[in-house]
């Protein structure tokens, strides 16, 4: 897929990537040998049809490509630019043998790019709307549950704790990478199904479970997601211009800190920023801080083939400027006399033998400590579940990371409240909390109905 210059892209925070046009994208969807077992299918989350949905863009039909899609899957326009195709369905994909699969995922935002042409759909009138289901979270396992909901015609509530809707899509995947405005669509067409969204609402908080419960709910799914920063530990963590990557996240993202003063949100970033950590919220925040006008480094402590981040997302890293500082594990954030962030004490790694990951563990090379100048350290080494809820909610159990237990129906240790997504897994992908969504969406229809396995 073409992408904008990178000199010129770390100027502004407009996408990266351009998409197909009409001809591209039919050439692409040619190659496509229409698998009769679709294997394709198999490694997708919330299971596409996705032959089908090729074969309609060949056919130059993509207004009917996303209707095709959207039987499966009400996020296209977001799936289509986040997903990792490349370890699900482009991974099952039978010219992968070849090193050169179908580019899957540019050609669903090419169809969810069509949305102009494609109409709402209602959501079924009548059936079983006399039953409540509260959806918390809006991320994509809570939007996807309200979907799948209110499209079997139950009454759905979405209750999200921020001032708009989307979850980690509005506060934590970059501009340059999913437009906001990508989500706001998404999210039109769920509410185009009938599904109510109250935002500015905080569960646990603002209501209790049991309130709604007493407000006529009669299931609660919870999509909170796991939006709690993890830190390292280590001394001078608590300096200024030391952030956790949600905080820097949200104010660029969500608060457009890089318009201010035009936006009530700042953000201080210094003349140099070192980012820790190596999955795709590093290099979000690292290209964030890039587009910030300042020079960015990344500290990972193990080699670049470990790197849990999408491989596009680090070569588009590359190409914008990030120094990339492989084997190198922080010791201790250096701060100045007033408190403030003023270096990053580093020790260097070798490899050794593989940790429970799979990977190879990171082991530090003895009296090997250096110096990183950094007026900004953004900490991006992961996620928790937020524990406000659990913590305000009698009997909800919970594991030792924190994340709420269900089981094999998404059903908590509370009848009738059920759990997916990050909250349940800890972070993961959109497309696995869409997943989960979708199936908790499946059991809670069977939960209202009253069959006997739940």
């Amino acid at each position: 897929m073409k992408r904008r210059d990178a000199v010129e892209r770390t100027k502004d925070f407009f996408e990266v990537a351009l998409g197909l046009d009409r001809a591209d994208a039919a050439r692409e969807a040619s190659r496509c040998l229409q698998c009769k077992d679709k294997p394709c299918v198999k490694g997708c989350p919330v299971e596409i049809d996705i032959p089908s949905f090729i074969k309609l863009i060949k056919e130059g039909k993509p207004e009917e490509a996303l209707e095709k899609i959207k039987e499966k899957n009400f996020l296209p326009a977001v799936c289509g630019r986040v997903c990792p195709q490349e370890d699900q369905c482009e991974a099952m994909c039978v010219l992968n043998k070849k090193k050169i699969p179908i580019n899957i995922g540019a050609l669903e935002r090419y169809a969810a790019d069509q949305e102009s042409a494609v109409s709402r759909q209602p959501s079924a009138a009548g059936q079983n709307k006399d039953k409540k289901v509260a959806v918390v979270g809006s991320g994509p396992a809570g939007l996807t549950c309200a979907a799948e909901l209110a499209k079997s015609g139950y009454t759905v509530t979405l209750f999200e704790s921020l001032h708009v809707p989307g979850g980690v899509l509005s506060y934590g995947i970059p501009e340059f990478r999913l437009p906001k405005k990508i989500v706001l669509n998404e999210v039109a067409f769920i509410q185009s199904l009938g599904v109510e969204l109250r935002t500015n609402v905080l569960i646990g908080k603002t209501y209790t479970l049991d309130d709604l419960f007493s407000d006529g709910y009669r299931a609660v799914f919870i999509a909170s997601g796991a939006g709690l920063p993890n830190f390292l530990g280590i001394e001078g963590e608590n300096a200024g211009g030391v952030y956790s990557a949600n905080e820097f996240l949200t104010r660029v993202n969500l608060m457009k800190a890089y318009e201010f003063p035009k936006s009530a949100t700042p953000v201080k970033v210094g003349k140099t920023v070192v980012v820790i950590g190596g999955g795709n919220v590093a290099l979000d925040s690292a290209r964030c801080a890039r587009r910030l006008g300042v020079e960015v480094k990344l500290v990972y402590r193990r080699t670049e083939s470990e790197m849990p981040a999408r491989r596009e997302e680090i070569d588009n890293a590359k190409e914008e400027g990030i120094d990339f500082m492989f084997l190198a594990a922080p010791k201790r954030i250096l701060v100045d006399k007033n408190g403030f962030c003023s270096g990053l004490e580093v020790l260097k790694m070798e490899l050794g033998p593989p940790d429970a990951s799979g990977r190879p563990r990171p082991v530090i090379i003895e009296n090997s400590e250096f110096t990183i100048d950094a007026d900004t350290v953004i900490v991006a080494i992961g996620q928790s579940p937020n524990p406000l809820l659990a913590k305000n909610t009698k009997g909800l159990e919970v594991t030792a990371r924190g994340t709420i237990k269900v089981d094999e129906h998404f059903m908590t240790s509370i009848k009738g409240v059920f759990a997916g997504g990050d909250i349940i897994t800890g972070a993961d992908t959109v497309i696995s909390a869409m997943g989960a969504g979708k199936k908790a969406a499946k059991e809670i229809d069977k939960y209202l109905k009253g069959y006997d396995e739940i």
